[in-house]
Order: C-alpha cells, then structure tokens, then sequence
C-alpha cells in the first residue's frame, strides 16, 4: 500500500509511479561527485538538468558526509547551498530537500523555499531542528546512521541489522510525531552505506520490505555507494550499472523512493522494471477472476 506524504498542505503518493530524487552536492570533497558541482552555476546547471530528467525531488547539500568526513560550520554550508536554492526555486515546481544537519541552515532554506529537510542523524545533531520542523508544513527524511559522518565506518556491527534498525525509525517517528510532526510529513531511510557493513547493507536492501510496516515511504540510496565497489571492484565513477540493480531489486523490495547521481538512467530503469512488475500485477488479477468464475 502506497503511504501518503504531505509537504506544505500537498498531498502526493510516492511509488505511483517510483519517485526519483536527484543529488546536487555543493561540496568539494563528497565521494563521488565533490567539486563536480561546487559553485553556483554548476550547480544551478545540473539542478536544472535534473529536473528536465523528471525528478520528483532535487536533494541539495552542502555538507559532505562521506564516511571520515569533517563537519563544516553553519555559515560555510549556507555560503554554499542558499545562492543554488535562489536560482532554482523560481525555475521549478518540483520538491526540494536540503540535506543538513543544522538547523540555522535548515531554518534558511525553507525560508527560500525549499520543501523538505533530510537530516540524516534523523533530528540528533540540532535539539533546535525537531522546534523548526513542528512549525512548519516541511516533509522530513528520518535516516539511520550508526555514529556520525567521521565515525561511522569504523568498525560498525550489528546483532541484527534490519531489527535494529526497524527499531531506530519507530522510535524516531513516534518522537517526531509526540514533538508536534504529523506522521504524514515523514520519510523513512535506513541508511545503506551510514555505518554499514556489506552484509549489512545487503540484508537491508533484501529486507526493505520490513519498513514497509512502519507505514511511511521508504527512502533508498544506493547510488555509487562503496558497497557496490566491494561487490564489483571498481571505483565509484563505475558503478552505475550497480547502482541500476540495486535500485531494481530495492523497488521490488518495496523501495518508492530513489536517492541517485544518475536520475536518467536510473528514472528509465525504474519505468521498465515498473511496467514489468504491473504486467505480472495484471496477469495474476486476471486469473484470480477467471478462478473465482469456475
């Protein structure tokens, strides 16, 4: 069952069909595409791009959080994204999410019109953002991630991982929802690749459809992400047939929301995977009627 999820007094449905977010980091040091980006009119330029590729959300960031990154300050992150988030809000309908962890930088991207706050310490790292979120109409992404951004590959481990982890968002959403967040504005992510080991991020992409229960859209970012050079052997900048696979199998598994680098290849992947899945979907309808007749 598709959940529904309301931004600013809107209502959509995300998984019909998939919903594709795009990544602008505005970063010189992200792990796939740091200074690709960095400045305001590459970023502007692929942000644009993006959007005549069909995203459904643009996912702008200004902090990297690649595994033994450094935090910046508040200041510096808004240097950054508020000049992008000027140029495109006017340019375009579709959703935007700013990726942080602060609130002061959260707290100036609505203002500027930006939709959603992706804060992957899941409201942790900033006691003031839970405050920001409940007086305003954003959606929020609740994302699991074993330490912080410096931390959190070394050495992560899990009794079980999709346990743990089903657990962290419950208890999230019930918190969010107890400080004045109405459930409806919530997406959930597990955080494939946030203090992960393969077999962990493995499982979690075999498994997704356990979040599925906790009645809010499941969120996925596999894109480039080291697992799939762990798996393959290769370095980020090929990893897109990967990438492709992992959002497949995580579509199947009840994923209906997709975090890439690459939301053209990835957004005609998801369209074909979609049609063969609704084919299937039709044919055992089909059949069901023609049993319940006889």
């Amino acid at each position: 069952m598709t959940s529904v999820f309301e931004v600013n007094g809107k209502r959509f449905f995300p998984g019909k069909p998939a919903w594709v977010m795009g990544v602008i980091n505005v970063t010189p040091d992200s792990f796939y595409d740091g200074g690709r980006y960095f400045g305001k009119k590459k970023a502007v330029h692929r942000a644009m791009e993006m959007v005549d590729q069909g995203v459904e959300i643009l996912d702008l960031g200004g902090e990297s959080s690649r595994p033994g990154s450094e935090p910046i300050s508040a200041e510096e992150e808004l240097c950054r994204v508020l000049p992008v988030l000027k140029a495109i809000r006017p340019r375009t309908s579709c959703l935007i999410s700013i990726d942080t962890t602060k609130a002061s930088v959260a707290r100036a991207a609505l203002e500027e019109g930006a939709d959603i706050i992706n804060d992957i310490s899941a409201f942790r790292a900033d006691p003031k953002m839970i405050e920001l979120a409940a007086a305003s109409r954003a959606g929020l992404i609740l994302m699991h991630m074993k330490g912080t951004p410096k931390t959190m590959q070394v050495a992560p481990f899990y009794e079980d991982v999709v346990a743990e982890v089903y657990s962290f968002l419950e208890e999230r959403i019930d918190w969010a929802v107890k400080n004045g967040v109405a459930a409806e504005r919530i997406i959930i992510d597990p955080g494939v690749g946030f203090g992960k080991r393969l077999e962990d991020n493995l499982r979690l992409i075999n498994e997704l459809s356990v979040f599925s229960s906790l009645g809010r859209p499941v969120l996925i970012g596999v894109s480039r992400k080291s697992f799939i050079g762990q798996v393959l052997n290769l370095p980020p900048e090929e990893r897109l047939e990967g990438t492709i696979a992992a959002v497949v199998i995580s579509l199947v598994r009840g994923a209906s929301i997709f975090r890439v680098h690459d939301p053209l290849e990835v957004g005609r992947a998801l369209r074909v995977a979609e049609a063969i899945l609704s084919a299937r979907d039709l044919m055992q309808e089909s059949t069901k009627q023609v049993d319940h007749v006889q």
